[in-house]
């Protein structure tokens, strides 16, 4: 493993910085522990693939119900337009609440995974970019 010294780190703090935002990620060993440091865009580009599958239904109401495949949420709005938006909303929420309660929600074993997913939400730039994430998909119920 590539590994840089957090000694050598600490001493070098603003080259450290430099080579990261311009060159490549690092990774620092501090005695057993590891830390990994990329720059934003890097990470982005690792995230890419955590995109979401939302199936859209149409209820007998006229309401329309979302439900995310990769988190479960699930919306109902008067209209796709509503519910989409709420669907982002609630995206949004999920993961600032998972953020926030870090310890908890990623030592769930059911939450675990949902750590990218979280991630490209919290990187995007406003609910627009969350909405890009979402691939839909008209089901029948």
């Amino acid at each position: 493993m590539f590994t840089v010294n957090a000694t050598d780190v600490r001493k070098e703090w603003a080259d450290f910085i430099n080579s990261v935002v311009r060159e490549k990620p690092k990774i620092i060993k501090r005695t057993r522990d590891y830390v990994f440091v990329s720059n934003i865009d890097m990470i982005k580009e690792m995230l890419k693939a955590y995109t979401f599958t939302a199936n859209i239904l149409n209820e007998d109401d006229g309401t329309v119900t979302i439900s995310l495949n990769e988190i479960d949420i699930v919306v109902n709005g008067k209209d796709e337009d509503e519910a989409l938006n709420l669907l982002v909303d609630d995206m949004i929420e999920y993961a600032e609440d998972f953020y926030n309660d870090f310890q908890y929600w990623y030592s769930a074993p059911n939450r675990r995974e949902h750590l990218p997913y979280v991630l490209n939400i919290l990187l995007q730039d406003n609910s627009e970019g969350v909405k890009k994430l979402i691939k839909c998909q008209h089901g029948k119920n």
